[in-house]
């Protein structure tokens, strides 16, 4: 089964249509880090991760990884090694902070775009996490926490999310 973001502001998946929302500058296929736009493809998606200090583990067939203060995502376009990766947070690496003070990242999956082949500069840390009020993101796509948990409830290691 596969997610289909149809719009701007709808994601859909089997029977299901959710309300959410993608990258302020809209969709692009040539994303460059920092442009605010969500890439189009079809992408796998990785693991979750969630704040278990402010939410249950919840219900899903996905590997599930609590995330810890120290956890980041490489967007450093000069450190070719860990560029669009799960990082130690170390203050000499650009990154985008896991632990974050709002909601957005209480739960979230990385969308796996520019993961294999890792282009520096192509973008990077394109998640699917938290958004209450649906507005635009930096280039991940939202969705409000009760549909996030429904979603979580219907996918697995391979569903595919189709961006277009």
């Amino acid at each position: 089964m596969t997610i289909i973001v149809k719009n701007k502001e709808t994601l859909q998946f089997d029977d299901f249509t959710f309300n959410s929302c993608i990258g302020k500058k809209g969709l692009t296929n040539c994303k460059i880090e920092g442009d605010k736009k969500t890439p189009k493809g079809i992408f796998s998606l990785g693991d979750l991760y969630y704040r278990k200090d402010r939410v249950t583990k919840p219900l899903t067939k996905l590997k599930c990884l609590a995330i810890k203060k120290n956890m980041g995502w490489c967007n450093d376009t000069n450190n070719k090694k860990n560029y669009n990766k799960l990082i130690t947070i170390n203050k000499n690496v650009k990154h985008e902070k896991l632990f974050r003070k709002d909601y957005k990242y209480d739960f979230v999956i990385p969308i796996n775009y520019n993961t294999k082949n890792t282009k520096l500069g192509k973008g990077s840390a394109i998640f699917l996490h938290l958004s209450k009020n649906l507005r635009p993101t930096a280039g991940c796509v939202g969705l409000k926490k009760k549909d996030f948990l429904i979603l979580l409830k219907l996918i697995n290691k391979k569903t595919k999310i189709k961006i277009f």
